[in-house]
């Protein structure tokens, strides 16, 4: 199959020619009619199989000229990042057609956003929690919404925007078209589907855990975290084979403690992406690396999760994954557009049961390779690797006969409280003798003058 054979119009014709695109991928070309036909639908693809064209081109080619002010078409997105590129994905499709796509995101300034707005949006790319924010402050107007997009919706998920989601829900029309892609499908997915979706067609591409052919995986069995650094400071100097290297950990602190590690050997080459590095910052690291100005991006799950990044050569797990599916996210980074690419992955002791779950998800085993002689094998341990110490027998720790006696006393009779509970008013009242108006208020003067 071509774009020909979708039936496009020529705008989209001459977009897709200047991108030199021919071929649509298997979710484009399986998801195109079910979208252009206005049902709901509920895509599960990958990250790196081309979905943000699959559900622009049947909407780019019906979407009508207009001087509404009000966007017609919303797509909303886990982070920052990917508001950034779907919309740079967007503008590429819009090349030749008249239309305009504004994306808004929380961390910069809002009133620079609503100004954008108020000078008129048709495609609206948007975070959950920046666009109730906008929608609250009823510069935002979601009236006219015809088709919402939720991308990456477990990754929404995961990050606790189900509430958002849900509010947005109540705000919007009840008359639209809603697509869903997600990755994953998980209970809290199916949920979403059930509640908000009306008989979705699912379009299902690549099981999820299904490895992708065109990538090599092999496996180090690595002692620790130290260990880890070593063998890759030594992988990392081949500078030919490594030439753009993305490496994944698991949070924030060890992104930070790796990139200390490798920043006295590769200075410039080097870059790093997580949640709590400014926006600028983040825009600029992910720039530098897809342009080839860094030849290694430190990453963790959430932030890398999504983000089309060309020619990427290795993909490297420095830890392993929690969540097998997570893995597969990662490994989907290389490899992309029917290009080869390669994934390892360092694995520690305590590590092997989250391989087992990875092999498992898979149906195969990641081949271990043998440990390279001249790394060298460090000792050392960072404090999550340290035994937890269970001091037995420790003199200066006080006996129980020693242990200070309670610091309260039991009340005297005369400070105790009655727990009165619904009767405690008609008690005050007959000690106290309170007299009853009958709904007069000189009724007592009366009673005083008899």
């Amino acid at each position: 199959m071509t774009f020909q054979d979708l039936n496009l119009n020529t705008p989209l014709y001459n977009a897709l020619h200047d991108l030199g695109y021919t071929t649509p991928t298997p979710i484009q070309a399986e998801a195109f009619n079910v979208v252009a036909s206005g049902k709901d639908m509920v895509g599960i693809a990958q990250t790196g199989t081309g979905k943000t064209f699959a559900y622009m081109l049947p909407i780019l080619k019906n979407l009508p000229f207009s001087k509404q002010e009000t966007p017609r078409v919303l797509v909303l997105v886990p982070t920052r990042e990917l508001v950034v590129q779907v919309v740079e994905e967007i503008e590429k499709l819009s090349k030749y057609i008249n239309n305009r796509v504004l994306g808004v995101y929380g961390g910069t300034n809002i009133n620079t956003q609503k100004q954008a707005i108020a000078e008129g949006v048709d495609i609206l790319v948007a975070t959950p929690g920046r666009l109730y924010d906008l929608a609250l402050s009823r510069v935002l107007q979601l009236k006219s919404i015809q088709k919402l997009v939720i991308d990456e919706v477990d990754v929404m998920l995961d990050l606790g925007f189900r509430h958002q989601l849900i509010n947005i829900f109540d705000i919007l029309p009840e008359k639209r078209q809603n697509i869903m892609f997600s990755a994953t499908m998980t209970q809290d997915v199916d949920l979403l589907i059930n509640d908000f979706f009306k008989s979705p067609e699912r379009v299902s591409i690549a099981v999820s855990g299904t490895p992708l052919e065109n990538i090599a995986q092999q496996r180090y069995k690595v002692p620790n975290f130290y260990t880890k650094v070593n063998l890759l400071i030594h992988l990392l100097h081949d500078t030919e084979t490594f030439n753009k290297v993305l490496i994944f950990v698991a949070y924030k602190k060890m992104a930070d403690r790796l990139f200390e590690n490798l920043d006295e050997h590769f200075k410039e080459e080097l870059c790093v992406i997580h949640s709590n590095k400014t926006q600028n910052y983040r825009l600029r690291s992910i720039e530098q690396f897809r342009n080839g100005d860094n030849r290694i991006l430190v990453a963790t799950d959430v932030m890398a999760r999504g983000l089309d990044i060309d020619n990427v050569s290795h993909v490297i797990n420095f830890d392993t994954p929690e969540y097998p599916e997570n893995y597969m996210h990662r490994i989907g980074r290389t490899g992309r557009a029917e290009r080869k690419g390669e994934a390892l992955i360092f694995s520690t002791g305590k590590e092997e049961e989250a391989i087992e779950k990875i092999e498992s998800l898979m149906k195969m085993t990641i081949p271990v390779m043998d440990f390279l002689e001249e790394v060298e094998i460090s000792n050392e341990l960072i404090e999550e690797e340290r035994p937890q110490v269970k001091e037995r027998n420790n003199p200066t720790k006080r006996k129980d006969e020693d242990a200070p006696g309670p610091a309260f006393h039991e009340k005297s009779e005369k400070n105790s409280k009655e727990n009165l509970g619904g009767s405690y008013k008609f008690k005050i009242a007959a000690k106290y003798k309170k007299p009853k108006t009958r709904g007069d208020k000189n009724y007592n003067k009366r009673n005083k003058r008899k």
